[in-house]
């Protein structure tokens, strides 16, 4: 068993940016829970416009959005619009990204399950066509 505590030895936020698997902006990490099991909890905040790279989950996903307006994207273009309340399970291995919409920031909790393969940048033209 393991008992994440707020605040006590956790992390700062970690910023990230161009190059750190973010585009079209900045988002801010906040890990909640690092497992020896492969289960990664984190609180994920993107301003405007700011998405992750395309990538996919050895186990899948889950994200629960707790605030603002984003984009869930598979590569075979599935998936949508997201807001405050909604949850999306990510399927194993699917190639996907999320991030804010281009008008609003997104605060959202995202499970991770097993490693993680990050595959590149989604170009502002892919970005565009989610709207």
């Amino acid at each position: 068993m393991q008992i994440a505590r707020q605040g006590a030895g956790g992390s700062a936020s970690e910023r990230r940016s161009e190059g750190q698997h973010v585009t079209g902006g900045h988002s801010w990490a906040d890990p909640v829970l690092a497992s020896p099991h492969g289960v990664n909890i984190g609180q994920v905040f993107f301003e405007p416009g700011a998405r992750t790279e395309w990538h996919a989950h050895e186990h899948g996903q889950v994200l629960h959005v707790t605030s603002g307006q984003g984009w869930v994207i598979a590569r075979d273009g599935s998936g949508g619009a997201i807001a405050a309340g909604d949850t999306v399970f990510i399927d194993p291995g699917e190639e996907h990204w999320h991030g804010a919409s281009a008008e609003h920031y997104m605060l959202h909790l995202a499970v991770s399950l097993g490693g993680i393969d990050w595959l590149g940048a989604v170009s502002d033209a892919e970005y565009a066509a989610a709207g």
